[in-house]
């Protein structure tokens, strides 16, 4: 598993050749989102290296404005996936961890409490999510690096006001996304998945005056085809419903939740 060259993933992520003197990126192209774990558990002393690895990772003016809540209580793992949308993944997973936006740590060691008048502000919520997304991958990378499988859940912002209870969140913090970690299971395991090709992401010097993604929608069909997805509805189309208030799975009302604990009022 994860044994792609990376001429190969390049190939089933882009649809493209890879580029002529691509350097072998090891793993970073075979990721895929893990759904089937194995009963194997993961040594802790595994787990902590991981969590080192994100606490390696970049972090805004030294802030580390994220924490990391495992949950491996089974109770406590049960009712957490209960507000998740019930996913097999949350469910079995060895490890499950909330990763946390996390600004309650400069409140509460602030020399005068007074001083730390800007964590309601749009810039340090979006700080405090772009560190905890930042340790996560870097966390991620690392597992995928050992063979481990990992899947982000984004559910976990489904309900808010649940997973702070069942997690015991301070004012200040939230949970941004899950993750589930463990070894993959050879049944079921995934296909790397296409992505949107360099040319329509990187560009040069300025943004374009137009996107297509005409490219991707034909890619992507005959991946929806080959899972027996098929509804005749193109990925662009499908994106634009994802992101419709009815796609949104009630997360279009989290303004209110982080307004009442303190975050993201201005």
């Amino acid at each position: 598993m994860f044994q792609e060259s990376t001429a190969e993933a390049w190939a089933a992520r882009f649809g493209t050749p890879a580029p002529e003197g691509l350097p072998d990126l090891g793993r970073l192209l075979n990721h895929r989102s893990v759904r089937d774990f194995t009963s194997e558990p993961v040594p802790v002393a595994m787990i902590e290296g991981l969590v080192g690895a994100a606490l390696s990772a970049a972090t805004s003016s030294h802030l580390h404005a994220y924490s990391l809540v495992s949950v491996q209580d089974p109770a406590r793992r049960r009712e957490i996936n209960q507000f998740c949308g019930d996913q097999r993944q949350v469910a079995h997973a060895p490890w499950f961890f909330a990763v946390c936006a996390d600004l309650n740590r400069l409140v509460s060691h602030a020399l005068d409490p007074a001083m730390p008048d800007a964590v309601d502000t749009v810039e340090m919520y979006t700080v405090a999510c772009v560190d905890a997304a930042l340790a996560a991958e870097r966390m991620v990378v690392a597992a995928e690096s050992l063979g481990l499988g990992t899947c982000y859940i984004g559910a976990l912002r489904n309900h808010p006001h649940e997973v702070r209870r069942i997690l015991n969140l301070p004012d200040h913090v939230f949970g941004v996304f899950g993750l589930c970690i463990g070894w993959p299971s050879e049944e079921n395991f995934p296909r790397i998945k296409p992505r949107l090709n360099p040319e329509q992401i990187w560009f040069r010097e300025q943004y374009p005056a137009q996107l297509d993604v005409q490219e991707f929608d034909a890619r992507m069909t005959e991946e929806y085809a080959r899972d027996g997805r098929d509804e005749g509805v193109p990925w662009s189309a499908r994106m634009a419903r994802r992101a419709s208030l009815r796609g949104l799975n009630g997360r279009e009302k989290l303004q209110e939740f982080l307004q009442a604990v303190g975050l993201n009022r201005r």
